[in-house]
């Protein structure tokens, strides 16, 4: 059996040059994971390649190539730059992630753009058609794809089907806005397996079930839901992802990254550092989070030529309006807020607006004091858990949104704030700044521990143990142990 993993990019950075195009593996925890797995399994990865330029025999060659130097096989989805637009940008971008992170009003509900959807699944199932085998698992990823399994199951295909969701779940009374919500809450239960990252989301899930498709059938276990519905019957689970924590606090013990802290705590002597790193998107609250700084300042003057942000925005879909408009309030809030506190020798706001090497966003974890990590809404946020394995002095404080995902797992030892609260994330500020080192130690101990355990291949297993694969020691022997044993 092999694990086909469906997604909608590619692991794949494709990149023409003077002698052609090239290729190179994409970085993210899902790569970083899956990529050990199906090369000792022979696996599959199937998604778009990133790009409409490259087709036919070219995009054939490269993801060819791309597979034989990484050890798995790769197919790629060949979709045009209309048709990636309306699914992408337009349902994916403009309905699903907006709706689904509680942000209704900027959902754009564009019939045409559902009907983009049904044709992107369609060249999806035609190419995961070509290529799978009889026995392969079918492991689909997050809200692009939510439709997948229906398409494949209609086209006559009898494999496993498992999902992943990484966005938040919404209750009854968000989710019944999508025009098409029994569609996609049907598409949803045709998955064998439903994979969801806290009991908060599931909950949503078995509302929504409860309220649109009354003649389901649900039975309720200790840590999963089961659903029966037109004699198909679909396993939902909680299955909080993590990250490769070893590697991350590996990475920030070394040398390079010890030398570039001692660089930054220099540059920045005598302040204790408050850090966010987000990328630019109206679900991350960063406007929220700069004006209840300012309002610290305002409230708080003994933070006056003490305490610096840094925040680190990382450019993301720079052309789409919303995004535009994020940026120029970011801006105005930055040069409104340090032009009212800035002092000689003290900024009160470092704003980075540009992608951040790994090295140097290493080094900006282990230096801050305070990670400020306040979304809106948020499935997870690996930053959090980023955040917690770079701090191998175990001198930071994490303020987290009681929005993330994190906070189920992470809330009993951070400091919880309503994003929305500006007073409440305003005064959560000092109280970060003032704890003691023998305040800070057992929280960040805790906290260390949850994402140690918890990690990347921790949540691969758990994952694959629901949906009937026993691991045996496929994955790496270095970083995880048998399925739904963690890492050591």
């Amino acid at each position: 059996m092999r694990i086909v993993f469906v997604s909608n990019r590619l692991p794949i950075v494709a990149e023409r040059g003077d002698e052609g195009w090239t290729t190179h593996a994409s970085a993210g925890g899902l790569v970083t994971a899956l990529a050990p797995l199906l090369k000792r399994w022979g696996g599959m990865w199937i998604g778009w390649a990133g790009t409409a330029e490259l087709q036919g025999a070219e995009l054939a060659a490269a993801t060819r190539e791309f597979g034989e130097r990484v050890g798995y096989d790769v197919a790629a989805v060949p979709l045009s730059t209309e048709d990636y637009g309306f699914f992408y940008q337009g349902f994916c971008n403009e309905i699903i992630w907006p709706l689904f992170h509680d942000l209704q009003s900027f959902c754009n509900f564009v019939p045409e753009y559902w009907t983009s959807a049904h044709k992107v699944e369609e060249a999806f199932a035609d190419v995961v058609e070509r290529n799978v085998g009889p026995d392969d698992l079918l492991w689909i990823q997050d809200y692009h794809l939510m439709g997948l399994g229906q398409t494949l199951i209609r086209r006559g295909l009898r494999n496993k089907l498992a999902f992943f969701l990484h966005i938040p779940f919404p209750p009854p009374d968000i989710f019944c806005k999508l025009p098409w919500r029994l569609d996609v809450l049907k598409g949803l239960l045709h998955y064998q397996v439903i994979g969801l990252q806290t009991r908060h989301d599931l909950n949503n899930l078995s509302d929504c079930v409860h309220a649109l498709l009354p003649a389901a059938e649900r039975q309720e276990g200790a840590s999963e839901l089961r659903f029966e519905i037109e004699g198909r019957e679909s396993i939902a689970g909680v299955f909080p992802i993590g990250i490769d924590f070893d590697e991350f606090a590996g990475v920030a013990a070394t040398s390079a990254v010890e030398q570039q802290v001692a660089e930054m705590r220099q540059s920045y002597a005598g302040q204790q550092i408050i850090l966010g790193v987000d990328r630019l998107d109206y679900t991350k609250g960063i406007p929220y989070r700069l004006r209840s700084f300012g309002r610290a300042l305002e409230r708080y003057p003994e933070l006056h030529r003490k305490t610096t942000l840094v925040q680190i925005v990382v450019p993301s879909r720079e052309t789409v309006p919303e995004y535009q408009n994020l940026k120029g309030e970011i801006e105005r809030l930055v040069a409104q807020i340090n032009g009212k506190y800035t002092q000689p020798g003290w900024v009160p706001i470092h704003h980075v607006f540009r992608s951040v090497e790994r090295q140097e966003l290493l080094a900006w974890y282990r230096l801050a004091d305070v990670g400020l990590v306040t979304p809106l809404k948020d499935g997870m946020n690996l930053v959090a858990k980023e955040y917690c394995a770079c701090q191998i002095d175990m001198n930071g404080v994490l303020v987290l949104s009681e929005f993330a995902g994190a906070s189920e797992r992470l809330g009993s030892a951070a400091v919880l704030v309503n994003p929305y609260d500006i007073d409440c994330v305003a005064a959560a500020i000092p109280l970060a700044i003032i704890m003691t080192p023998e305040e800070r130690r057992p929280s960040m101990e805790k906290l260390r521990t949850v994402v140690r355990v918890e990690n990347v291949y921790w949540w691969l297993g758990q994952f694959l143990q629901a949906c009937g694969v026993a691991l045996n020691g496929k994955m790496s022997p270095t970083t995880a142990g048998p399925a739904g044993e963690p890492a050591g």
